[in-house]
């Protein structure tokens, strides 16, 4: 279903742009924190898949380059292409070995090629298109290899306790839509639309790292809304006060919350028929 279906008031831009520039001083280490807090989880769950030597790989919005790194580093495999709208962060680390695609993933024909592995994380929940792509996204699996997509999930609810954190993270969500589009509303449908892709034996998994004082995932939401501030506020349901007290409580003793979860879908390409 389109955002004019669903009744969304239209967006004014696209991730990277009105919000978390890439050329704004400090996006990468943001980038960094939210690596920290999942990557490990990530690679766990490709190892799991049986993500190893031979393999060909794409990731997808790769950020700063940190999964792919640690596919090629860790995991050995045959080769990784790693696609970004802009590419200045992965030019900027030199990964060796690591081939790079500067892309718009939505434009058809982006990216050329199959491969054993599709990964993209923190991407789709950021495109209106989610579906449409996710079947593009199939299309480059090889016969026999795996998609594999994490996004947000949102664990706040009308039962959450009101703390500075709760009332940053719902505006946080409304503000990203209205102004890049974010959406992780569909999120929990992602093993369904996999299956509506042609891919099998899909399955998922959510985890939800710690909110700890001074840990990666706290600096990394406190970074977020730094550079929604504007977003968030245009949406009544928080002041500048506000923001501070919610960036405050994270790295306090006080803070008691869930952060928002990371949903990993994953589905196969069935092996092609013998001729």
């Amino acid at each position: 279903m389109s955002a004019a279906e669903r009744g969304d008031a239209p967006h004014a831009g696209r991730y990277g742009e009105s919000v978390f520039r890439p050329e704004q001083a400090g996006e990468d280490e943001r980038i960094d924190f939210g690596a920290l807090a999942y990557d490990d989880i990530t690679m766990a769950r490709l190892r799991a898949l049986g993500v190893g030597p031979g393999w060909d790989c794409l990731d997808v919005g790769a950020g700063t380059g940190t999964v792919s790194r640690r596919l090629l580093e860790e995991a050995g495999v045959a080769s990784v292409l790693a696609v970004d709208r802009d590419v200045r962060f992965l030019e900027a680390r030199r990964i060796p070995g690591l081939r790079v695609l500067e892309a718009d993933v939505t434009a058809p024909g982006a990216v050329p090629g199959r491969f054993r592995l599709v990964h993209a994380r923190f991407v789709l929940m950021h495109l209106p298109e989610h579906e449409r792509l996710i079947c593009a996204l199939a299309e480059l699996v090889a016969p026999g290899g795996v998609l594999v997509l994490s996004d947000a999930v949102d664990l706040t609810n009308e039962r959450t306790p009101a703390t500075p954190y709760s009332a940053a993270m719902r505006a946080m969500w409304q503000g990203l839509r209205a102004t890049i589009g974010t959406d992780v509303t569909w999120v929990p449908s992602c093993p369904h639309l996999l299956r509506d892709a042609g891919l099998v034996s899909v399955a998922a998994e959510v985890h939800v790292p710690p909110l700890l004082p001074g840990g990666p995932l706290s600096r990394f939401w406190a970074d977020t809304w730094e550079r929604s501030r504007a977003a968030m506020l245009a949406t009544g349901l928080v002041d500048d006060a506000g923001v501070d007290a919610a960036v405050r409580y994270l790295g306090s003793d006080e803070c008691a919350a869930l952060s928002a979860g990371m949903l990993t879908a994953w589905g196969h390409r069935p092996e092609e028929d013998s001729p």
